[in-house]
């Protein structure tokens, strides 16, 4: 049954309190959870860290918010901490970057089948095909250092396969620029997608930044430099899409919204009932938070709030397998380039694309040193040390 956005108010603003052993709860495990609800709270930290960035910047532009942002946002700090923190110390830095492109395939895969816009459908599954090659090197990467297969972490929803090269996705800072939706035309699902995608790409971005310099092996610094270039350029991406007239407080509401939807989607789907029970709070919290928005954006803008949401919530997000939608799309679109707005073949590219990638690549791509000769084998690298071992003799 669809959530009416009329009818429910979730918990009130001055209710919203954390201790501290609430925070910082039991985390999920490694080996014994769904990998989907892991998939769940990365996605759900990506949220709130949204949250929590647009409501900083908005607070440094509108003076005459800066308390209703201040509240609220203490709340958002405390949700993205309680989130955050199910992740576990068994999960090693590597292992967490795998959720993170796991998150990313999975996630990407499933609003683009949903969204109603074709050109931002297609900008979907362009980005997705890049994501898709990230886990293949990554997956790499731990085969080489750790000798574990990721798997362990993918639990087989998501194929460990290479995408459209990493070594040809950088492009031009103008050939990342993509046509923003119009606000007035846009579906809400459309509007919804585009939030939830610069979410999570914006804090993929920030996590290979931090992480990537602890590493001690020169390929796995290197590894993660490229790769977050490509996010960056992902953020780029997918924040173009919105549609920059939007009032502050009409990205506010939105940005709202997307926290109701996305948390709606958890609750639908998750198979932990402790982490459910999580999701459900949030979800009341979140629900009190849009309602403050709501009456915010009359007061300033005396404006219908419904003029820029809908009165219920598009169905939930699938978190599920999408591989056979992926390996179509990379069947049918794995040579598609990015030229100014548009998506063109790869005859088509720009010259300011091709300069700016032989540049950065002329002293070699770490993307291809990492895969060079690699190919994924159940087990991992020690699996296949024992089956030569047994075969000798």
């Amino acid at each position: 049954m669809a959530l009416d956005l009329l009818k429910m108010n979730g918990t009130p603003l001055s209710k919203q309190r954390f201790t501290w052993r609430e925070m910082v709860a039991k985390p999920i495990s490694k080996l014994d959870d769904d990998a989907f609800t892991r998939v769940r709270v990365i996605l759900m930290n990506g949220i709130e860290t949204e949250a929590l960035r647009f409501q900083h910047a908005c607070a440094r532009m509108n003076g005459e918010l800066r308390p209703a942002l201040a509240q609220i946002r203490r709340v958002e700090q405390h949700q993205a901490t309680q989130v955050n923190w199910l992740l576990g110390a068994d999960h090693s830095p590597l292992e967490t970057t795998i959720a993170y492109e796991q998150v990313a395939v999975e996630v990407t895969a499933a609003l683009a089948q949903n969204e109603p816009d074709d050109y931002l459908a297609q900008a979907y599954r362009f980005g997705l095909l890049e994501d898709f090659d990230h886990l293949y090197r990554y997956s790499a990467l731990m085969d080489r250092m750790e000798g574990k297969d990721a798997n362990n972490i993918l639990q087989s929803y998501t194929d460990v396969l290479p995408g459209r090269p990493t070594a040809v996705e950088h492009r031009d800072p103008l050939d990342d620029v993509r046509e923003p939706f119009k606000a007035k035309d846009a579906a809400f699902l459309t509007k919804l997608n585009a939030t939830v995608l610069m979410a999570s790409e914006h804090q993929t971005h920030d996590y290979y930044m931090n992480i990537g310099p602890l590493f001690a092996d020169p390929v796995a610094r290197l590894l993660y430099a490229e790769i977050a270039s490509i996010e960056e350029q992902h953020v780029t991406h997918y924040e173009s899409l919105i549609d920059p007239d939007q009032t502050w407080l009409e990205q506010w509401l939105m940005h709202e919204a997307t926290e109701v939807y996305t948390y709606y989607s958890c609750v639908q789907h998750e198979s932990n009932p402790r982490i459910k029970a999580i999701w459900e709070r949030m979800l009341d919290y979140e629900l009190g938070h849009l309602q403050a928005v709501r009456e915010l954006f009359k007061k300033h803008e005396k404006r219908d709030p419904m003029e820029v949401l809908d009165g219920s919530l598009p169905e939930p997000i699938n978190f599920a397998s999408q591989r056979e939608f992926v390996r179509q799309t990379l069947t049918n679109e794995v040579d598609l380039r990015a030229r100014g707005t548009q998506f063109v073949p790869l005859d088509q590219e720009s010259d300011a694309s091709r300069e700016y990638r032989a540049y950065l690549n002329s002293q070699g791509s770490p993307t291809d040193t990492i895969a060079k000769g690699y190919h994924w084998f159940p087990g991992g690298e020690l699996a296949r040390k024992v089956v030569t071992i047994g075969a000798r003799h």
